[in-house]
C-alpha cells in the first residue's frame, strides 16, 4: 500500500528530529557539562532548550501521523475532489478561472495554489465533480463557482 506524500515527509523529518533527540543533543549536553558549573553555563541551557523544542516537535509529528494513518490512497476517492486533487473552476460572476490543489495543511502554500481540505474553499469542493456548481463562503464574501475540471490523485500520479 502506498503512502501519501505527506505522510513520507513527516516520517522523515520525524527520523532527522529522532536522531538529533538520541544522538546529536546528548552529546551536546554532555560536552557542555563538562565545562562546570551548570548555573551559569549558557551552553548547557541552550542544548537543554533545543532538547525541549525537538521533544515537541516529535511529539507533534508523532500526532499528525497517527491522525494521517487513517488515510491511504485508495481511501481517497475516485472521480470527485478529494486529497491531491486539482481543481479549475470558473467564477460565475467575473469569468476568471482559478486552479487549486488541495492538501493538508502542512503543505499548503498560496503561492502554488495549495489550499487546505479545512479551509472553505476546500471543504466546499470536497466530493465534487467537473460541472458541479459551488458557492464559496468567503470573510468577506459568497462567491459562486462552476467547476471546469478535476484531475485526482489517482489521475495526476497514476497510482
Amino acid at each position: 500500500m502506498k503512502k501519501l506524500p505527506i505522510i513520507e515527509r513527516l516520517q522523515a523529518e520525524l527520523l532527522v528530529l529522532r536522531r538529533e533527540l538520541n544522538i546529536e543533543l546528548p552529546r551536546i549536553i554532555e560536552e557542555a557539562r563538562a565545562h562546570g558549573d551548570l548555573k551559569e553555563n549558557a551552553e548547557y541551557h541552550a542544548a537543554k532548550e533545543k532538547q525541549s523544542v525537538v521533544n515537541a516537535r516529535v511529539a507533534a509529528l508523532e500526532n499528525r501521523l497517527h491522525d494521517l494513518s487513517r488515510y491511504t490512497i485508495s481511501s481517497i476517492p475516485r472521480g470527485v475532489v478529494g486529497y491531491g486533487s486539482i481543481v479549475e473552476m470558473e467564477d460565475a460572476e467575473s469569468g476568471e478561472i482559478v486552479r487549486y490543489q488541495v492538501v493538508f495543511a502542512e503543505e499548503v502554500d498560496m503561492a502554488e495554489g495549495k489550499i487546505s481540505l479545512t479551509s472553505p474553499v476546500g471543504q466546499a469542493l470536497l466530493k465534487r465533480k467537473e460541472g458541479d456548481e459551488v458557492t464559496i463562503q468567503l470573510p468577506n464574501a459568497r462567491k459562486r463557482y462552476q467547476i471546469l475540471s478535476v484531475v485526482t490523485i489517482h489521475e495526476r500520479d497514476e497510482i
